[in-house]
Formats: structure tokens, sequence, C-alpha cells
């Protein structure tokens, strides 16, 4: 019998802006190996709006290092007076997100639409 390991679903992330709110539809898996990607994504600078929404649909892992970027990121988003919002989230990642209670910290929505609407 042959052993298989499962490889990594590499990480995607396309950006864009509506009504002020920048827009992640973020895919694959998040971990330690290409955490920066989302860090740089979710980057507050005085050019762009500090107002997030990531859908997370297509993502099939998470580590905790997203989740600490998804705090950090959160935590400078507030100090700008924006904020970062969860939306449509595999039933993965919403079972990590569920048990380290990040959803205590950041709004998270069924659909995409109700995130940038709210």
């Amino acid at each position: 019998m042959q052993d298989t390991v499962e490889q990594p679903i590499p990480l995607s992330i396309t950006q864009t802006t509506t009504a002020g709110i920048r827009v992640l539809i973020v895919g694959g898996d998040i971990d330690h190996d290409n955490a920066d990607q989302l860090r740089q994504a979710l980057h507050v600078g005085a050019d762009a709006p500090a107002r997030f929404v990531l859908d997370l649909n297509a993502v099939t892992f998470m580590d905790s290092t997203a989740i600490s970027i998804l705090v950090v990121a959160n935590n400078a988003a507030r100090e700008a007076g924006g904020w970062v919002r969860l939306a449509a989230m595999s039933e993965s990642v919403q079972r990590v997100v569920e048990i380290v209670r990040l959803d205590t910290v950041l709004a998270c929505y069924l659909t995409l639409g109700q995130a940038i609407t709210d």
C-alpha cells in the first residue's frame, strides 16, 4: 500500500474595491508557507480604504497563522477607522473560526453581499 500525501492547494487572492470596501476573494489553503500573501493583501495604507471583506468560500484550510493575520489586520483597520469582515465561509473555515471564537472578534456574514451592504 502506498501512502499518499495531500499537496496543499495554492493560495489565490483576487482583490477588487466596491463602494470604498476592499473585497478579497480568497481560495486555497492559508498556512504559514503562504501567509505573507494574505498579510500583504490586508495591509492598511494611507492610499487604500481600511475596510475589508474576505470571501472565504473557496478556502479549504486555514491554520493559526491565518487567524493571527486576521486579528492583527482587524486591529490595524480599526485604528484607521475601518474593519475586517468575513463572508461566505466554507464549512471547514467556519468550524475553525467558531472553535477559536474569531467570530466574536470579526463580523461574519453568510454572503458576500450581506458583508458589503451591512
